[in-house]
């Protein structure tokens, strides 16, 4: 016997939906049967309209819900007819880098970089990333699911998921290309700590590893904990090393510190990673530093919406026009979008982020320029970013901040502050972006992914761009405890 699904049924009473960068929601509600529903929705909706695909690929990140929510998905798979190609515990680029090469639709469970208590699954098309159209399609289907599903084990994994991402970075680098290096790997519950090893190994590195766990560990590279501030500092200076590396859980985000520990910026990263690559057009969201546009390294810099669809969206507009395109996001993500040569050598294009393509671009870069990681960063012009987010602050909340600031320019003043001059210009592509006459501009937005406010603060000096950041967190938790308070929401 079967029932009828709607999904945004689903969606509504489970709150299991897709947000920013796949579907998103508590464990305690990404239950087999939410899961299998989401699959089975998108085999019908996305997949089963290219003719010719026969397989999808399957992979997770380390997450201890993860392997439960994939052998969901991987019956769901199977049970509409297609068989499952299951790459195990890989980065997301890795699962996408397979799929794209052999043109196969691609699954990975993983909640990236938010909480353990939450997790999520990524569609992707035997193109790519699923687009917000494929999204809406999903949301509106109906589908059939058994009264009573019966999950089985996951497959044997297929090591050549792993193999193909490996030879990807390693054929294109070449072997011993950073001889003489030394990185520390800060490991946590990464689920690249291995092949990220592996790889850097490969191309000569002197590789040291750190702080591994097999306790979850959700590391945010927009919002890098103190802790992990003072580790950096404190293993650079015990270490000697070149440069630490790190990602979050699903290794499509970036975490670089330089030889000092000092964690690099991910929109300062992409805009390097771009000019070792050679790009033309960078697109990146409103979020990111505006040292796309002031380096004068590319010919032209599009901006989007917050989320790796609409930078793609915008990647393939430049790619119909022949010019050589990439993207990347605040968070460090980087997106590949056209074939970079090298000689003989051929790095295909990866529209999907990607955390490991930026440290080996940024190593490659500074044995170019030999100079260390510190010094590439000097090539930039000085414009800083400092950000942090509140977490469990209500969508019901954010959505009525987001309003008022919208409606009155005084509140912009009393959260932000007085002291940063008129109001130049107000941006509301994607939040509340305000940009002031003495060159301060301070972002607000909410999460995609979950309920958490975020504050970016961009100005030509560190400690000033902190500040500002501090104080509207401080006043943004303000605003908030009166909402509690007065239960308005």
């Amino acid at each position: 016997m079967t029932n009828l699904v709607n999904i945004a049924n689903i969606a509504n009473t489970a709150g299991v939906r897709f947000g920013t960068s796949g579907v998103r929601g508590l464990v305690a509600q990404m239950t087999d049967d939410v899961c299998y529903a989401y699959t089975l929705a998108y085999m019908t909706q996305v997949v089963k309209k290219h003719p010719g695909v026969r397989a999808i690929v399957l992979g997770h990140d380390l997450r201890p819900s993860s392997p439960v929510i994939s052998a969901a998905c991987a019956l769901a798979i199977s049970d509409a007819g297609f068989d499952v190609i299951y790459g195990g515990a890989l980065p997301t680029p890795a699962v996408a880098s397979y799929a794209a090469e052999y043109q196969l639709p691609a699954i990975i469970v993983t909640g990236s970089h938010i909480p353990f208590d939450r997790n999520g699954i990524k569609f992707y098309s035997h193109l790519g990333e699923i687009t917000k159209a494929d999204e809406q399609a999903i949301e509106a289907s109906q589908i059939s699911v058994p009264d009573q599903l019966v999950v089985k084990s996951l497959p044997a994994v297929n090591l050549d998921v792993y193999g193909h991402y490996f030879k990807r970075y390693v054929d294109f680098f070449g072997v011993d290309a950073f001889k003489g290096t030394r990185v520390a790997i800060y490991e946590h519950s990464s689920v690249a700590r291995d092949i990220l090893k592996s790889i850097l190994e490969a191309l000569g590195a002197d590789v040291i590893s750190l702080g591994r766990t097999d306790t979850f560990v959700p590391i945010d590279t927009e919002a890098v904990m103190p802790e992990d501030v003072e580790r950096a500092k404190a293993w650079a200076s015990q270490y000697q090393i070149d440069a630490i590396f790190s990602t979050d859980g699903d290794a499509d985000r970036p975490l670089i510190a330089d030889e000092s520990g000092e964690w690099l910026r991910g929109d300062v990263v992409g805009v390097l990673c771009a000019k070792m690559l050679g790009v033309d057009v960078l697109v990146t969201p409103v979020n990111s530093n505006t040292i796309a546009e002031r380096s004068g390294w590319f010919k032209l810099v599009v901006r989007t919406k917050i989320g790796s669809p609409y930078v793609i969206a915008a990647m393939d507009d430049s790619m119909q026009k022949n010019l050589k395109v990439s993207g990347y996001e605040a968070n460090g993500g980087f997106l590949l979008g056209c074939n970079i040569k090298k000689g003989d050598k051929t790095l295909r294009t990866l529209p999907t982020r990607d955390a490991i393509l930026p440290m080996l671009s940024l190593l490659a870069l500074s044995k170019q320029k030999g100079c260390q990681l510190s010094e590439l960063v000097k090539l930039l012009p000085s414009r800083y970013t400092h950000s942090n987010r509140i977490q469990n602050f209500p969508s019901e909340i954010s959505s009525q901040l987001l309003q008022e600031l919208i409606r009155q320019q005084s509140l912009i003043q009393q959260i932000i502050g007085t002291d940063l001059g008129n109001i130049k210009a107000i941006n509301l592509v994607d939040g509340v972006r305000v940009q002031f006459d003495l060159e301060d501009v301070v972002h607000i937005r909410p999460s995609g992914n979950a309920p958490e406010l975020r504050c970016y603060v961009e100005s030509n000096d560190y400690d000033r761009a902190k500040l500002i950041c501090d104080q509207c967190i401080f006043k943004l938790n303000e605003f908030k405890n009166r909402s509690d308070s007065s239960g308005k929401h």
